[in-house]
């Protein structure tokens, strides 16, 4: 059973996989949605969730740093709750407070341009915030 990861923002969601064993998080790809016209990809995800065999979604969830949620918070948690009504798989929401800082910080450190900067962090926070569940986890 592989477990997803996602980075939820209102214009994209990243998206990473584990391998079957649960160990290690990979970037798969980008998801363009519109928060504003209630397109929101669960068609695209359903297939993921189909193709690879997912058990189990992490959806990243972006609180204040003092501890409140937000509105994007709240953005997460809907999508979260979404994805267990539509696919019946747990969707768990993990603490991503930094996650695209750090992401922004490795790619930065990669000596990437920042147009492709913008192609690969929302994909970049997905694998960060897959990988602290998984190592949680082990």
């Amino acid at each position: 059973m592989r477990i997803m990861g996602l980075d939820v923002g209102s214009k994209t969601v990243g998206i990473a996989l584990s391998d079957e064993l649960g160990w290690t998080a990979q970037g798969l790809e980008t998801l363009k949605i519109n928060e504003e016209e209630n397109v929101f990809g669960f068609d695209e995800i359903g297939k993921i969730i189909k193709e690879y065999e997912v058990g189990k979604v992490v959806v990243g969830l972006p609180k204040n740093m003092n501890g409140t949620i937000g509105p994007r918070g709240e953005a997460s948690q809907f999508y979260a709750r979404e994805l267990e009504e539509r696919f019946g798989i747990p969707a768990i929401l993990w603490d991503e407070r930094l996650t695209t800082v750090a992401a922004e910080r490795v790619l930065l450190e990669a000596d990437m341009s920042r147009k492709k900067r913008k192609k690969v962090i929302d994909k970049m926070a997905a694998v960060m915030i897959l990988q602290g569940y998984l190592n949680s986890q082990n």
